[in-house]
């Protein structure tokens, strides 16, 4: 082991603690921050689809799963708010373009299709940054995001499969 002048420690394993996180491989603040309201955009984009559409599915055998939905992507925004005011940044204020193009299919079962290929998106994202989140509350609540996403992926899957 390497030690400095004054009899420290130098070699790069006895100091990865005081590294970055960028270093060990980990996202910067700014990146989980742009990757927060990325995801908070799309699920407010996804709340407003899943709402319009439970509204619009009333008597089918469609408007549980959606209002599940709009639960679900509720939650989530929530905890992305949370998540962004813990980092100290701030929230975007946009809806994600996914709102409007998924309102413009009248086709229900087209429309929860497309609704499924976002939540897609969304599990896409979070399997990619994952990795390269240290935070453990913030990994935690990802996680959980990520598992819901997926429940909701299956049971549209499983809705769509019916006749």
């Amino acid at each position: 082991m390497t030690k400095t002048p004054d009899n420290r420690p130098s070699s790069p394993a006895c100091l990865a603690h005081e590294a970055q996180d960028t270093y060990m491989g980990y996202a910067s603040r700014d990146e989980i921050a742009a990757f927060l309201n990325e995801l908070l955009e799309a699920e407010r984009a996804g709340t407003g689809v899943a709402r319009r559409s439970a509204e619009a599915a009333a008597g089918t055998s469609f408007v549980d799963l959606l209002r599940d939905v709009h639960h679900d992507e509720a939650r989530w925004c929530a905890m992305l708010l949370k998540q962004l005011k813990v980092l100290g940044a701030p929230a975007s204020t946009r809806i994600g373009a996914f709102e409007e193009k998924a309102l413009a299919i009248q086709d229900m079962r087209e429309r929860i299709a497309f609704l499924n290929r976002g939540q897609g998106w969304v599990v896409r994202k979070l399997r990619e940054m994952l990795p390269k989140v240290r935070d453990d509350a913030l990994h935690r609540d990802l996680q959980e995001m990520l598992q819901a996403h997926e429940v909701n992926i299956a049971r549209a899957q499983s809705a769509l499969e019916r006749p």
